[in-house]
């Protein structure tokens, strides 16, 4: 194997074992050590590919924006939340993202609470993903709150998915969460 090929595959089995023990131990409970020992790795490696904890956490969050990015520039995109299906496929979008991101999120929730950079770095990412959805809200006639707010209060619904809606299936959560916030938005209910 060669050199750079070998590099690749380090640094994603890094990557891979920090998500595997992000989820099983925490982000404040794993050690750098513990991340090399879980991906078979020498303890010098990690060092190759990330500066600290903190670094590998940042390219995990990227991994986390480019999901995110991806799922919406696909062709069943809406962005007029006067539309349900317009509001299903982002619900539908964030339960995903978070479910295959949760360690990543779970990390940085926990990094943001011993670490002001980190705070930052989490509030810059939700309001990117909020400002993304912006446009979204320019055909509902009567927000319940300003756009801000409103996307803030939205935001908070949608962060934790799985955690809002214990003993439902992913659908039903989704179709719950669609139709509180199509009726929060626009002030009626839908029948689907």
């Amino acid at each position: 194997m060669k050199r750079a090929e070998q590099a690749v595959e380090t640094r994603a089995a890094l990557i891979e074992a920090a998500k595997r023990l992000f989820a099983d131990r925490g982000y404040l409970n794993t050690k750098i050590t513990d991340i090399t020992t879980e991906a078979g790795r020498a303890a010098g490696s990690f060092y190759r590919h990330f500066t600290s904890k903190e670094d590998l956490l940042r390219a995990l969050l990227d991994e986390l924006s480019a999901a995110s990015d991806a799922y919406a520039a696909t062709d069943e995109h809406k962005s007029d939340f006067t539309d349900p299906d317009a509001i299903r496929y982002h619900v539908a979008g964030c339960w995903r993202v978070h479910r295959e991101h949760a360690a990543t999120m779970v990390a940085l929730r926990q990094a943001a609470l011993v670490s002001e950079d980190f705070t930052r770095t989490f509030d810059q990412f939700r309001r990117t993903q909020l400002e993304d959805l912006a446009d979204h809200l320019e055909h509902v006639q009567n927000l319940p709150a300003s756009p801000e707010t409103t996307l803030l209060m939205m935001s908070v619904m949608l962060d934790a998915p799985a955690q809002l809606w214990p003993g439902m299936t992913e659908d039903e959560a989704i179709e719950a969460t669609t139709r509180f916030l199509y009726r929060a938005l626009n002030g009626k209910d839908y029948t689907p």
